[in-house]
């Protein structure tokens, strides 16, 4: 029985089809089909996967779109007119017609973007060449038709989409799904068939793979549209038929249309798509006259050289001249040529670039033509780890730039390099684990606590999946056998498991071609922006230049610092900056690193006291360390470094490698010299050992082992014995490797971010109000940093100013060794307003009052909220009045100025143009404020919050700081989720914590079962953090959470994936409710006992309900003393004890009762 599926979802029809590609083109070779169609949605997304899948299970893959097609033009976007669209399938017959979709695609989203992706009938003749096109399901043109217009419509439809694709390349689609709609369909369409002569297919609408997949899908569909699986009105696929059937399966069901079903056997042997991958299609690099690409490069990177080492040795001009040919043998002149060129702009246009991410800081041709700014050779980094001869694969460098202006080096290559060439990489959100568990449970309406108890218990390992997890979770494994719901939970989390979930573009990927991007890979439009519909890795497999343009706001701090240092006439850049300076490792081993790149969290800052580095090499090392994995080194390594004079090395030829390590392989590099040096293997083909054992590639380990140890004269490998080292030693070495090399780090990188490190470190070392300040203005828009760093300043003994309009500008500035508060700061304060206020402060002076500052700027974006928000900032406290006087009177001032222009525009009279130039001056700055005085602390400092989202002039807190840090082992600000995958947070799920703090805002739910639980935000003196109240600690606690009680939180952290992690409250204790506790230390039994009458004197006179507790100092104990001995704490009381026992004998401590 000959039939092809030529209609198929895969997962790549987000959220609506559930079709794993694996598993699909596996399953289609099952049926014994030896062809299968992708046609997903609107898109392409998946048809590289889709191919190489297939081929390797031996099937042809069919290249094809379920494609919009619009009810009018695609341009049309009329509400009322264009919101219906058909659907169509097309079918890609030879690499023209595949060239064709891939452009009816782009332009669907580009120029026809809807709701959905849309091309029409023009686009569609315009590129119908090599196409074949089906009518598609009942949302198809010509079956829509039929449904809701007229038979004769339908065929006229139908004539016509014939007419644009061509005799024999169009054709009328049956499906039988059992609606009744489509049986009434199918008989008008063998009808239309017959009269017309369009020959007919029969397909399966396929949107997963297994026919017990329809439950799974159905979940998928309430994941999609936010709905419950029992909510009634919802978009479902009802019958369970839209799975992938058998042929026999087909034929028993359209048994009157067997042509039908041959018919797609037959067009699948007319499509035939190939790809070509691994062949490089580099853009042309235009070079000047009098020279080729080779010469040029050749050029420039010579002059580089001796501009980097004044008097290049012969080693160096072997190494340039070696690294050009292998870059000149791979193809990848152009490559290096274009980068030159970007970077170049950026430095010559003072856009901050970074000294050069990952490998490429191995490369001295990298290095000449200031790609990167690390030596290679001074920090003997590896050529063949960046670019292998032996492993054809693109370079690869990833740039950063200043965050700021990163979009500017972009434009500029779109520019240069043309519009139509250049494209943003699009980037898929998959359902993970955790997440996934999360989805299905909401869509299965379980409680929120059943849910989360089960994603709690998915390890938190890099790339783990539900299968692994309830194979070394034996908890979730038994709970998973024991109880139904999870078990159902935890089956349909599994098939929905690792599906894409949406679509975004990669924050920092850039396609750059030779031709028009859409000819070789189809568009998306994503929030505004054009991307590819192929990630990055599938657009290298084809051959295209990608570019990662990083926006690192470290290298706006850094280059905003400079800024500010400039302002005080003093005259460095970043090149001057001394990488040997005995003060700059000191501030760094202090452990006093807030701010400072990389090195700020709090295991960081303890590792940088236990390691004390003394060079970059040290915070290369420790950068390298410090990740989950590498991280059990730590103490071998600092042991080393402490003690040089004990290590011991396996063999002495691995000294020269380790030493700089302390005996520890650290780096890939490292793994990569000892199989050089110790068994004569190339730099490429030990690049190979080092991607085998970072990816733990068994086979090809176990096989390098027997070359390492023995050699292997055939591969031109020597190996250790025949270099005079012992097979047992070698093994060892090789053990080690391994171990070691799984978390081996990239030093290249790490020497990239070692860096950027100390540049940081140097500016807060010498310029630290200025460094601040700009770190201050990099984390504007985030309150918790802004609260966190605020309490830095403090601490170095920087004060912070607040807004003015007087002295203040857009960013955080410096003021006389103050640090100024930026005004875009504050909410509904927009840049170009400041920019205005700005300029005219510049040229016309000080603003006298607020009267004068709302004339000076009327029509410059200037509005009530803007000046509200500042009056609420305490911009305006430099002029004569208070907040609240200008609460009271501001907006009758802007309305009085509003008039005045308004009767100035119809040509009435303005008193002003009668008045003297003193007059004038009186009437402007000499304003009557109303008589109000100003607005209680709270009030003040409640205004602040709102409009900068922290408290400036004060904090409600402040007074209880003491009593919180002594009581609490967390704050909020160790909630926060940062992005940076470098960073290791300091809390872990279930871990139980202390915060204290007041409660900012409250919401109380009802749960599935009707009971209460609500949500609170605690806020301490750094930030916030939520809490979760289940019901029976709701019901315990319902009077204590008010809006501004001050409590103490004793919970468990709850961490969620990429978000903010959350507290589950186990109890509240109320301020108020703390204890105090009476220490007397005395020295040992016997004193006690000997001044036990002198004691107990004094505590009988003072009665009360504090405890007191005895400690005896050389017994090393503690006794309670019982409740008719509790005290009221009081300053008689201590004086007395005091003058028995000694000032330090005697100490109150407050206690979480």
């Amino acid at each position: 029985m000959n039939f092809t599926h030529l209609h198929v979802h895969t997962e790549y029809s987000l959220l609506d089809g559930s079709s794993k590609i694996q598993e699909l083109v596996a399953r289609t070779k099952e049926l014994g089909m030896d062809s299968i169609a992708i046609t997903d949605h609107g898109v392409m997304y998946g048809v590289i996967d889709f191919y190489r899948a297939a081929k390797n299970e031996g099937i042809k893959p069919i290249i094809g779109c379920e494609v919009y097609v619009a009810a009018r033009k695609r341009t049309d976007k009329d509400s009322h007119l264009d919101s219906t669209f058909y659907h169509l399938v097309l079918l890609a017959e030879n690499q023209t017609g595949y060239k064709n979709l891939m452009k009816l695609v782009s332009k669907a989203f580009v120029e026809g973007f809807y709701y959905k992706p849309r091309i029409d009938l023009e686009i569609l003749e315009k590129y119908s060449e090599g196409i074949i096109g089906t009518s598609a399901c009942l949302g198809g043109h010509v079956q829509s038709a039929i449904l809701n217009v007229s038979y004769d419509k339908a065929k006229e439809v139908a004539l016509r989409y014939n007419e644009i694709l061509g005799e024999g390349n169009f054709y009328l689609e049956l499906q039988d799904h059992g609606y009744k709609e489509q049986k009434q369909v199918n008989q008008e369409l063998i009808r239309l068939s017959k009269e017309t002569g369009i020959p007919l297919i029969a397909s399966n609408d396929v949107h997963y793979t297994f026919k017990e997949d329809s439950k799974a899908h159905d979940i998928l569909l309430c994941i999609q549209t936010n709905k419950k699986v029992n909510d009634e009105d919802r978009m479902r696929y009802k019958g369970g038929q839209f799975y992938l059937k058998s042929p026999e399966e087909m034929y028993e069901l359209f048994p009157y249309a067997k042509e039908a079903l041959q018919n797609t056997y037959e067009i699948a042997k007319r499509c035939n798509v190939e790809f070509e991958f691994g062949n490089t299609k580099l853009p042309k690099f235009d070079v000047p006259t009098d020279y080729d690409a080779k010469s040029y490069l050749r050029k420039l990177c010579q002059d580089g050289l001796i501009a980097r080492y004044k008097e290049p040795t012969k080693e160096l001009q072997e190494r340039l001249d070696y690294e050009l040919s292998v870059i000149e043998q791979m193809g990848y002149v152009d490559y290096f040529l274009i980068v030159w060129d970007f970077i170049r702009y950026a430095k010559d246009n003072g856009i901050m670039v970074g000294p050069g991410r990952g490998s490429a800081a191995g490369s001295i041709v990298s290095y000449s033509l200031r790609i990167t700014d690390i030596d290679p050779i001074k920090y003997n980094l590896i050529f063949e780890r960046f670019l292998n001869p032996e492993r054809v694969s693109m370079p690869d460098i990833d740039i950063d730039f200043c965050y700021e202006r990163r979009q500017e080096v972009i434009d500029y290559v779109v520019e240069k390099y043309g519009e139509e060439k250049v494209a943003q990489i699009i980037t898929f959100g998959t359902m993970a684990a955790r997440a996934v568990i999360r989805d299905v449970g909401r869509a299965l309406d379980l409680p929120y606590a059943q849910v989360d108890k089960v994603a709690k218990m998915i390890p938190s390992e890099l790339g783990i999946n539900i299968k692994r997890a309830l194979k070394i979770n034996s908890e979730l494994s038994d709970l998973y056998e024991e109880d139904e719901e999870t078990k159902y939970l935890i089956d349909m989390s599994m098939r929905l498991e690792g599906l894409p979930r949406h679509s975004s573009t990669h924050a920092a990927g850039v396609v750059i071609c030779q031709e028009p991007v859409m000819e070789y890979v189809p568009l998306n439009a994503n929030d505004g922006a054009i991307t590819t519909q192929f990630t990055m890795t599938t657009l290298e497999e084809l051959g295209l230049l990608k570019m990662d343009f990083l926006g690192l706001r470290t290298l706006t701090v850094i280059q905003n610092a400079f800024k500010q240092i400039a302002y005080r006439g003093i005259d460095i850049t970043v090149e001057d900056i001394d990488y040997n300076d005995k003060e700059v490792y000191e501030l760094i081993g202090s452990g006093k690193t807030e701010g400072i790149f990389q090195l700020e969290s709090a295991g960081m800052k303890s590792f940088m006291k236990e390691l004390r580095p003394e060079s970059l090499e040290d915070i290369i090392a420790g950068i390298s360390l410090y990740r989950p994995g590498p991280m059990d080194f730590i103490p071998k390594y600092i042991k080393g470094k402490h003690n040089p004079e004990k290590i011991e090395y396996t063999c002495a030829e691995l000294e020269p490698i380790l030493q700089p390590t302390y005996g520890c392989i650290v780096y890939q590099e490292q793994v990569m010299q000892i199989v050089r040096d110790l068994a004569g293997y190339t730099l490429g083909r030990s690049d190979l050992v080092r991607r085998a054992m970072s990816k733990k590639k068994a086979k090809v380990m176990e096989k390098e082992r027997q070359n390492f140890i023995y050699g292997n004269e055939k591969e031109n490998v020597k190996g250790c014995i025949n270099n005079g080292i012992p097979e047992k030693v070698a093994n060892t070495i090789y053990d080690e490797m391994i171990d070691f090399a799984k978390y081996a780090f990239n030093k290249s990188h790490a020497a990239a971010y070692a860096v950027v490190a100390y540049q940081t470190a140097w500016l807060k070392k010498y310029y630290p109000v200025e460094f601040m300040a700009a770190l201050l203005t990099s984390v504007m828009y985030n309150s918790a940093k802004v609260s966190e760093y605020i309490g830095t300043c403090r601490n170095m003994g920087i004060q912070l100013l607040p807004p003015d309009v007087n002295e203040g500008y857009a960013d955080f500035s410096v003021s006389d060794g103050k640090i100024r508060y930026g005004l875009a700061a504050i909410k509904n304060v927009g840049k170009s307003a400041i920019k205005s206020l700005v300029a005219e402060r510049k040229e016309n002076g000080d603003y006298i009052s607020i009267t004068n500052f709302c004339e000076r700027l009327a029509g410059n974006d200037l509005n009530k909220r803007m000046i509200e928000s500042s009056i609420k900032a305490g911009a305006f406290d430099s002029l004569k009045g208070t907040r609240k006087q200008y609460m009271h009177s501001y907006k009758a001032i802007m309305d009085g100025i509003i008039q005045t222009k308004k009767r100035s525009i119809e040509g009435q009279i303005n008193l002003f143009d009668f008045a003297t130039d003193e007059e004038t001056g009186k009437n402007q700055f000499e304003e009557q404020l109303p008589d109000v005085g100003e607005f209680p602390e709270e009030a003040l400092l409640a205004n602040e919050k709102e409009v900068l989202g922290i408290y400036l002039s004060g904090h409600p807190l402040e007074k209880y700081k003491e009593e919180i840090n002594s009581l609490t082992n967390v704050r909020s600000s160790d909630f926060v989720y940062s992005e940076d995958e470098e960073v290791i947070s300091k809390l872990y799920d279930g871990q139980e914590v202390v915060i204290g703090g007041m409660i900012t805002a409250k919401t109380v739910k009802s749960t599935r079962n009707n009971k209460m639980m609500a949500f609170i935000t605690l806020e301490d003196l750094y930030g916030m953090v939520e809490i979760i109240i289940f019901p029976n600690d709701y019901e315990k606690n319902k009077n204590i959470i008010n809006e501004d009680a001050k409590i103490f939180v004793k919970g468990r952290v709850s961490i969620v994936d990429e978000q903010d992690s959350k507290i589950i409250l186990q109890r509240i204790i109320p301020f108020e409710n703390i204890k105090n506790n009476l220490y007397i230390k005395v020295k040992d039994f016997n004193t006690y006992k000997e001044l036990y009458d002198q004691i107990v004197k004094p505590i009988s006179e003072y009665k009360g309900e504090d405890k007191v507790i005895i400690y005896l100092e050389k017994e090393k104990t503690i006794k309670k003393l019982q409740n008719n001995y509790n005290v009221n704490i009081n300053n008689e009381l201590l004086t007395k004890l005091k003058l028995i026992l000694g000032q330090e004998c005697v100490k109150v401590k407050r206690i979480l009762n």
